[in-house]
């Protein structure tokens, strides 16, 4: 696998050598970046990164304040809070995906970023799923059943949402009931779910 197909990992941290420490223990798996200071880390963010692991308190622009220029900006990355700073009820208001207290250990971070990376995974496979369930929905509302028995091309629509359901059901803990399934799945769409 080549650096540029690795998932990106981009470190906000204003301590040097807790930046490093977290390199380190990434570098075999993802492509780090590293900012030491908010203002470097927005200037780091792009498209290209899928996790931002951001200390929150840092001087100058706070962790706080970058996670929401990260959000206004509307990138499709998942956000770690990596912290000493004791969490309380003001993390209700703030639009970040995981949130570790300091001093975390190699394992810890690891796990944190590989299911964030899965959940973008999942995310993308959520909505191909539900895009392919409304054009199904649509050529049923408008075809007749001898229209949608003679094509082809509905009959690999369907096949493609069956090879996502199964896709998504295995992520889901292998539902396999249909109600289940898109009960779950509408759970997920409304924020109720995991």
């Amino acid at each position: 696998m080549s650096e540029s197909d690795r998932p990106v990992v981009l470190i906000v941290e204003d301590e040097p050598d807790v930046a490093e420490t977290y390199r380190l223990w990434l570098r075999d798996g993802y492509e780090v970046r590293m900012a030491h200071d908010g203002d470097e880390g927005l200037e780091l963010l792009d498209e290209s990164v899928d996790v931002v692991l951001l200390d929150r308190m840092m001087p100058g622009l706070s962790g706080d304040e970058v996670l929401a220029r990260i959000r206004e900006r509307d990138l499709d990355c998942r956000v770690a809070m990596v912290t000493a700073v004791e969490p309380d009820f003001d993390i209700l208001e703030m639009g970040f995906d995981a949130y570790l207290s300091k001093p975390i250990r190699s394992q810890q971070l690891h796990d944190t970023v590989e299911n964030l990376i899965d959940r973008s995974e999942y995310d993308a496979l959520l909505q191909e799923y539900y895009s392919l369930v409304e054009k199904r929905a649509t050529l049923e509302a408008t075809k007749s059943n001898a229209e949608l028995a003679e094509s082809d091309e509905y009959d690999a629509l369907k096949g493609e949402i069956d090879e996502l359901k199964a896709e998504l059901s295995g992520s889901l803990g292998g539902i396999e009931d249909d109600e289940d399934f898109i009960a779950t799945l509408r759970g997920l769409g409304n924020g109720d779910g995991n």
